[in-house]
């Protein structure tokens, strides 16, 4: 007797419920959608959620362990994407939801696989040695989200200049994540400040967090900070292409979201004391401000070009 498979209302459902556990900032955001952007906004979060989650061994984004078998992890995530995007059902919800949620759109298969490969990174424990190398990891894990997230609010996946836009936001998530789990991630053996930049701060490699070295460390922490900031801004004037609620959910979130960045560069050494987040007054301010933000976008972000002196995804994911 063949078992009946889950409806797309129980898919989104446990979507819903992964995005509600596993980050407040962007189950927020999500909410200001319209109905069939949020519920798949909710199914492709659940997806990434998963493949990052069983990267690195936790729960919804929490407890990060080191894991024992990454290549036969990475093998799994790499063949139910595949199997996923073939449009075959996987028996996975979080799998499911990227095997309904590309039906549903154009997405280009390649800025999925394209954050597979961030994963591969991860599981090759990979060290960016330079800022372009620690930029095309942001890409990989965060900038591929932002571009597939765009195509979900509409945008025509050959619309490079606002998929650039779209992959910057994801970009200064990256690097603020960076920032606050500087700590955490050294827990598990992982660092992301760039080889050059603890060489040039004089910090032996794996000392970063030892007292002697905090007050260099946070140096680099602002360094982030401060790139997260210019991604962030240079995100913004790629809203006059969205739908008003799409403009609003995005501009709260990139609020939201920079917070963190900026909350981390102001805490100094004490950055790491307690994992930063941003308050429920603090994202209802940001809902509000945003509305405004959304309905005025056209006049407040005029077009102009993208500052060349940022880094520029690379265009070959279709």
């Amino acid at each position: 007797m063949v078992s009946a498979q889950p409806s797309r209302a129980a898919i989104v459902a446990t979507a819903q419920e992964s995005i509600a556990r596993g980050s407040k900032s962007f189950a927020a955001a999500s909410r200001l959608f319209d109905r069939a952007t949020r519920e798949r906004a909710w199914l492709l979060y659940a997806w990434c959620r998963r493949c990052d989650d069983l990267a690195d061994g936790q729960e919804h984004g929490h407890g990060a362990v080191p894991v024992r078998n990454p290549q036969e992890r990475l093998a799994l995530i790499r063949e139910a994407t595949a199997t996923a995007l073939a449009g075959e059902q996987v028996g996975d919800p979080a799998f499911d939801a990227l095997r309904i949620v590309a039906s549903e759109t154009r997405l280009p298969h390649g800025f999925a696989n394209d954050l597979v490969e961030g994963f591969a990174l991860d599981a090759d424990d990979w060290r960016p040695r330079s800022e372009a190398d620690l930029m095309r990891y942001c890409y990989h894990v965060a900038g591929a989200v932002g571009c597939m997230m765009a195509v979900i609010m509409g945008i025509d996946p050959a619309d490079d200049e606002t998929l650039d836009r779209a992959c910057d936001l994801g970009l200064a998530f990256q690097l603020a994540n960076i920032a606050r789990d500087i700590e955490a991630d050294d827990r598990i053996g992982r660092c992301y400040l760039p080889m050059e930049w603890l060489a040039e701060m004089d910090i032996p490699p794996g000392q970063h967090m030892k007292p002697p070295f905090r007050s260099r460390l946070t140096v680099l922490a602002r360094r982030l900070a401060e790139r997260a900031q210019a991604y962030e801004a240079s995100a913004r004037p790629g809203t006059p292409a969205l739908p008003l609620r799409s403009a609003w959910a995005v501009l709260a979130a990139a609020g939201i979201y920079g917070d963190i960045a900026r909350e981390v560069a102001a805490r100094g050494e004490h950055a790491w004391d307690h994992r930063v987040h941003t308050g429920r007054l603090a994202k209802l301010g940001w809902i509000a401000k945003a509305c405004w933000q959304a309905a005025t976008r056209t006049r407040r972000y005029p077009p102009a070009p993208r500052d060349r002196e940022l880094w520029t995804r690379p265009r070959h994911a279709r």
